[in-house]
């Protein structure tokens, strides 16, 4: 009677995952741990030249990315300036269609004064044409209103296109020097890029989610490194204890700084 295969239940991968939990990984992998191990040590060599790529071009891709997102600001602000700047100038002209049309009914309303037969009727056109020479005089004092207030606009978009137009030439230039930076290194980052990808593809998900979360817990982004000085950890700098030190020479065991964590491996450094 064949024997019914059950298939194993994969163990989820925790993002907290550190190289002490990934000892059984490497010993069950196809993969002898000392190849495991090299291949480590070429993906945080390659990362670590491609980190220095990344440190030529400095603090210029944040300024870069903040003057973009100044400018962007700045072009919101000159727009709701000019919105506001059309606002008044429909006023102006709505103001001034009501001051024609009011004009006219003046003229109607006088035409009509020498037809007037009675005080009721005298009475009545006076109380039209004051109503109508008042809503003239407010109209007039609301484009006066509203010129006063476009020239204040125009005078603040006038300064903040100056300020637009410094932030702008800035941006070009520091555009200019990423990009020749950028393409100073190209080759070299492609090459490294490519080769990042060679080894990656060769690292199970599990000690690669490690990799990652070490590299991003220290400062120098080092999670595998070799031996100081014949005796010491290439990351944290602690002497390792003489058994440690064969074991990390045999390569037949993953061994962990016990002071930082990295993975420690037979490279001299």
């Amino acid at each position: 009677m064949a024997t019914k295969k059950t298939k194993t239940k994969e163990t989820p991968i925790d993002k907290r995952e550190t190289f002490v939990s990934l000892g059984k990984n490497f010993a069950d992998s196809a993969d002898s741990v000392s190849e495991k191990l090299d291949i480590l040590y070429q993906l945080q060599s390659t990362d670590t030249a491609i980190d220095r790529l990344v440190r030529l071009r400095g603090e210029l891709p944040l300024e870069v990315q903040t003057l973009e997102k100044e400018l962007e600001q700045i072009d919101g602000k000159m727009a709701n300036i000019n919105a506001a700047i059309d606002e008044h100038m429909s006023s102006i002209a709505r103001n001034k269609a009501a001051i024609v049309d009011g004009e006219a009914t003046l003229e109607k309303y006088r035409a009509q004064e020498n037809q007037i037969q009675n005080s009721r009727e005298y009475d009545a056109i006076n109380k039209e044409i004051e109503n109508q020479d008042l809503l003239i005089q407010i109209a007039k004092k609301r484009i006066d209103e509203a010129k006063v207030t476009i020239n204040a606009l125009k005078e603040r978009l006038e300064i903040t296109s100056e300020k637009r137009n410094i932030i702008a030439e800035d941006l070009a230039a520091k555009q200019a020097d990423l990009e020749t930076i950028i393409a100073s290194t190209a080759k070299e980052e492609e090459v490294l890029l490519a080769k990042r990808k060679s080894c990656t593809a060769l690292i199970d998900e599990r000690t690669m989610v490690a990799y990652d979360r070490i590299r991003e817990s220290n400062s120098n982004h080092l999670a595998v490194v070799g031996i100081y000085h014949a005796n010491a950890c290439g990351g944290c700098m602690h002497i390792i204890p003489p058994q440690r030190l064969v074991e990390i020479k045999s390569g037949k065991k993953v061994v962990i700084c016990e002071y930082c964590g990295r993975i420690l491996v037979n490279k001299e450094q």
